[in-house]
């Protein structure tokens, strides 16, 4: 087991990789003839959100030993993000991602993570549990119960936990990565789901991810149903129509999105989610954590990167400032 770590504001534990983004707006990946690197994946992206907003973070996820895998170590690092708990393996290269870049609303990725991402090899006698006890928010996706032994240790580190401050499940469906994998039918994962959603405080996703998870799709009725899954708050995006949030007390608030210009749609959802975290540890009211959300999701949607592009928080309350009548 590793050295037990100081408390931190988030640890998640999932997905990382390598995103190579066309440089090349509206053209397609067989005319595209330069790319830019960046780190990329949901957990390391969420991490790298709530860094940017002055939050003290760690991810839990492995990589190749190879040279994308020693980049993803200096990016974290660079971005604020502490790195201790990402380990190499061997046997498997680091994943690489490419998009590409049609706006307004096309933005299609490719997956390169054959014959096994490496960030699904997270074992759970290799977990920290006392950091992750103590942590303020833990972060946990879908797609680390998609195989073994990701799946074992998501589930090892979220009865470890037992709801121990906050602790948000990313609903977080892939069909692209889950058509190599065993989820190739949704309805497999649902008795996972319900595992999660047990010992989870919040949980996010948008409308297709809350399907998967409660098998209703009306945005009040998937609310509703992750409520009585176990959780205290459940975040369901809309896309177009903006976001839902329910608390189990009562409260809730539904909040239209922020307008841009959209430069690349990939990342609005992990900025949404670094900013969720922030705004729940500060303490602040359902309908300002949408909005701060939502406006720093926009930030990213009209910038070219993910990682990268993380808004801080001067950014964030300036476009609430001039998006406010």
């Amino acid at each position: 087991m590793a050295e037990s770590a100081p408390p931190f504001d988030l640890i998640t534990m999932g997905r990382i990789g390598v995103d190579l983004y066309p440089l090349q707006s509206g053209v397609s990946l067989a005319q595209v003839e330069t790319f830019g690197k960046f780190l990329g994946g949901s957990a390391a992206n969420v991490a790298v959100a709530a860094a940017r907003l002055g939050r003290n973070t760690a991810v839990i996820t492995r990589t190749g030993d190879d040279p994308f895998g020693a980049y993803l170590h200096e990016a974290l690092k660079e971005f604020g993000v502490d790195d201790r708990w990402v380990t190499p393996v061997a046997a498997y290269p680091t994943p690489v991602t490419f998009c590409e870049i049609l706006p307004p609303d096309d933005f299609p990725l490719y997956f390169y993570r054959q014959p096994k991402a490496p960030d699904l090899e997270i074992h759970s006698e290799e977990l920290d549990y006392f950091a992750i006890r103590a942590t303020r928010v833990l972060w946990i996706t879908g797609t680390g119960l998609s195989e073994e032994p990701s799946r074992s240790a998501t589930l090892a580190a979220l009865k470890a936990r037992d709801k121990a401050g906050m602790t948000v499940f990313d609903l977080d469906r892939r069909p692209t990565l889950w058509n190599d994998s065993a989820w190739k039918n949704p309805a497999e994962a649902h008795p996972y789901y319900a595992e999660a959603l047990r010992h989870a405080t919040v949980a996010v996703g948008n409308l297709d991810e809350c399907e998967v998870a409660t098998g209703v799709r009306e945005p009040r009725a998937c609310a509703e149903a992750l409520l009585e899954a176990g959780v205290e708050l459940a975040v369901v995006k809309q896309g177009p129509k903006g976001v839902l949030a329910v608390h189990r007390d009562g409260t809730s608030a539904e909040v239209p999105p922020v307008p841009v210009e959209v430069a690349n749609g990939l990342g609005a959802g992990d900025a949404f989610g670094g900013s969720l975290v922030h705004g729940l540890l500060s303490g602040w009211d359902l309908a300002e954590i949408m909005r701060y959300a939502n406006a720093a999701g926009a930030l990213v949607a009209s910038r070219l990167a993910c990682s990268s592009a993380m808004p801080t928080e001067a950014e964030v309350e300036d476009l609430l400032a001039r998006a406010t009548p």
